[in-house]
């Protein structure tokens, strides 16, 4: 059985990677940190007792500043696989908390890569790095192209991505770098654009609010279902040579497009709800990014399913439920058409959306 570290265990990515995993037999170790609130919410539908015998998820408190503390780590559960997923991953944030962000996004991951190398174990390490390094570089961009970050955030993340490179160049690591472009889901934290549109939008019809307020309508991006991305990861790491790979759908949408889409398959008229807020503009704008994804396709022959419009009918369905609402119900089909056995409505919708509201044994 294979034994894989995921640290952000319970982001979205880092939950939908745990499920991933398991359906593939893995023992799975995930590092959290500890908090005077419970925030597993996102993993309860599959947490396991450690009093049970054997569980095959198992997780462990800790602090990545403490290089220490990831070696003896590292050292004595000796994982097959690691995937580094912990960040501060809000890029508005990380011009608030420039310093934080460095350390946590940054710094986080060569502490990592030295606990690896000192640690002397055979292992495997993915480095989650972002679009948003790219900056303004002109789309379509691919494994090449030349970084210009325009945040704290992405410039944490170009460091982490180079020091990844340095330690599979320099110390023969199997270390690789997946540069994934935005990937969404019911399980995106709700202070993101998409989330918070979705959001919005139950709101509204549900009667609680009258109006939605965003930053930047111009932005485009390139969005896929997370889900997807995380199989893309756990491919990057079954190949036989560590790299580096682009992962996204290939086109680019923006935000006024999403609210458009949202809002119609919810049947209300944006123009009557959204509002232009400059609380929410960012002091630097990343204004269009677009993956190129040839790489990825002939060698990890990876391919999205999930397309913009069904990226947005998911969202929208799983946020109506949230509040108790009747879904138009699409997104469960498409889940149903599109993707295979272990993400489905029931078993990645639902079960989350019950461990929320405190009902994750149902």
């Amino acid at each position: 059985m294979k034994r894989a570290l995921i640290t952000g265990i319970t982001g979205q990515d880092g939950s939908y990677l745990a499920e991933l995993l398991l359906a593939h037999g893995y023992e799975v170790h995930g590092v959290i940190r500890r908090a005077s609130t419970f925030n597993t919410q996102r993993i309860d539908h599959i947490y396991q007792d450690p009093n049970e015998e054997n569980p095959r998820l198992r997780l462990h408190y800790g602090d990545l500043a403490s290089t220490e503390w990831i070696l003896d780590l590292i050292y004595h559960l000796a994982p097959d696989e690691i995937y580094n997923l912990a960040a501060q991953s809000h890029v508005k944030v990380s011009f608030e908390i420039p310093d934080y962000t460095g350390d946590v996004t940054g710094l986080g991951t060569t502490k990592i890569l030295e606990a690896i190398r000192r640690s002397g174990i055979k292992t495997k390490f993915y480095q989650a790095s972002s679009s948003e390094m790219f900056g303004r570089a002109p789309a379509p961009q691919d494994e090449a192209t030349p970084f210009q970050p325009r945040s704290p955030y992405a410039a944490a993340k170009v460091y982490s991505y180079w020091m990844t490179r340095i330690y599979r160049e320099g110390y023969g690591m199997f270390a690789a770098n997946g540069i994934l472009f935005n990937h969404e889901s019911p399980r995106r934290g709700e202070t993101f654009v998409t989330r918070k549109i979705t959001r919005g939008i139950a709101a509204i019809a549900a009667g609680r609010e009258q109006f939605l307020h965003l930053g930047n309508l111009d932005a485009q991006r390139d969005w896929g279902y997370a889900p997807e991305y995380m199989e893309a990861a756990w491919g990057i790491l079954q190949q036989e040579k560590p790299d580096d790979f682009v992962i996204g759908i290939g086109e680019a949408h923006s935000v006024r497009e999403f609210v458009e889409e949202a809002f119609t398959y919810a049947g209300l008229d944006w123009k009557a709800h959204v509002k232009v807020s400059e609380r929410y503009l960012r002091p630097l704008e990343v204004d269009r990014l677009v993956a190129n994804t040839a790489k990825a396709q002939k060698e990890l022959q990876w391919q999205p399913r999930i397309r913009f419009a069904d990226l947005v009918a998911i969202m929208v369905d799983a946020d109506m439920e949230v509040l108790g609402l009747q879904s138009l119900g699409k997104g469960k089909i498409i889940l149903e058409e599109k993707l295979g056995h272990w993400h489905q409505w029931h078993n990645s919708v639902s079960k989350v959306i019950r461990a929320t509201a405190g009902r994750a044994s149902e």
